[in-house]
């Protein structure tokens, strides 16, 4: 009973994004749906975040999975489309965005903090090491003496 309970929930769970695109949203044409189906996957739900107008329910990814269509049923190649969206929203309707231009900042800083907060442990490191290896210098005679003293009050 459990196990029937957990796949249940699991389809429901998974199932969200296959409601998103609304009947009356579909192409008649096969082949200009799946063209459309394929570029939302590739645009960004502007309220979703890191979410695709394909998978959202937000009122604006209709509305932008409405504009693909229209786009494309008017005759505009995948590009002409894309091209359109992002002279309208900026490169921030893109899940991938190419690494060009203002983007190239944001794709090379996480590979470089990364390296240099790998840098910077190893130099934790390296230091610690250098600390613990000064501190197993042994005691000398008169320190010695004075821990004895202490040790037996």
């Amino acid at each position: 009973m459990r196990r029937a309970f957990a796949i249940a929930a699991l389809g429901v769970m998974l199932a969200g994004p296959v409601f998103a695109v609304l009947p009356d949203e579909i192409l008649p044409d096969p082949a200009l749906e799946a063209r459309a189906r394929e570029l939302s996957k590739g645009l960004r739900c502007l309220v979703c975040r890191n979410e695709s107008i394909d998978e959202s329910n937000a009122d604006l990814a209709r509305d932008l999975r409405i504009l693909v269509r229209e786009r494309i049923v008017a005759g505009d190649t995948d590009a002409e489309v894309v091209a359109w969206l992002v002279d309208r929203y900026g490169e921030y309707v893109l899940l991938n965005p190419p690494a060009t231009g203002s983007t190239l900042i944001l794709w090379i800083a996480g590979p470089m903090m990364l390296v240099f907060g790998l840098g910077g442990a190893a130099v934790y490191l390296r230091r610690r090491r250098g600390a613990r290896d000064a501190g197993d210098m042994a005691l000398s005679d008169a320190e010695q003496a004075r821990v004895d003293e202490i040790l037996r009050s």
